[in-house]
């Protein structure tokens, strides 16, 4: 029983080691895998190539022109002739130190534009006039100040002659109720005319 079973196992062993002392015998055959690969991979290579050529041999299409430059049309802007302000022309707090006056006609105009371009601007001349609040009064050896709030709760103290506002706003007379300004406004027609304002007391 043992001696068959021995025999039994040699023969499996013998067929499953014959296929492969069958292949290592033939090492041609790697040989001949490996050649088939590479020529796989020239003939592709080749087509690579071939299409290539192919592609740059062909023309390349033309470059489309520039479309053409149209000529810059100057504007001129002749709304002074008729008697209209020129929008280009600074004003307000534009208006520039060496800006002159004489293009103006003199009736009044021209104390106007002194003012506004020889006056040192002062720190509430950045807000606008319904931004700031009166909130009292005070009293130095005889002189009476008004008190103001600006919109960030900042206090100011002011006295006649002191400025406010956007629009050149003078202070004229200060009252236990209320302060009187004079501003300096600009119409449509371009010309500068007095405007009055107040702030009344904050109750």
């Amino acid at each position: 029983m043992k001696k068959k079973m021995k025999n039994n196992a040699w023969k499996l062993g013998k067929a499953l080691l014959l296929p492969i002392l069958h292949y290592r015998i033939k090492p041609y055959l790697f040989v001949a895998i490996a050649v088939l690969l590479n020529g796989c991979g020239n003939k592709e290579m080749a087509e690579l190539k071939k299409y290539a050529e192919s592609t740059l041999a062909k023309p390349g299409r033309p470059v489309e022109p520039l479309p053409p430059i149209k000529p810059f049309v100057r504007y001129l802007y002749n709304a002074e002739k008729e008697g209209l302000r020129d929008p280009f022309e600074p004003f307000f707090f534009g208006i520039s130190g060496g800006e002159s006056s004489e293009s103006l006609e003199d009736n009044g105009q021209d104390r106007y534009v002194q003012e506004i371009l020889t006056h040192n601007k002062e720190e509430l001349e950045y807000f606008e006039l319904d931004s700031l609040r009166m909130v009292g009064t005070l009293e130095e050896s005889g002189k009476l100040w008004g008190i103001i709030r600006d919109q960030d709760g900042l206090i100011y103290k002011i006295s006649n002659g002191n400025y406010m506002g956007r629009n050149f706003g003078k202070v004229e007379a200060i009252e236990e109720g209320e302060i009187r300004l004079r501003e300096i406004i600009q119409g449509p027609n371009g010309k500068w005319a007095e405007r009055a304002a107040k702030l009344s007391l904050e109750e």
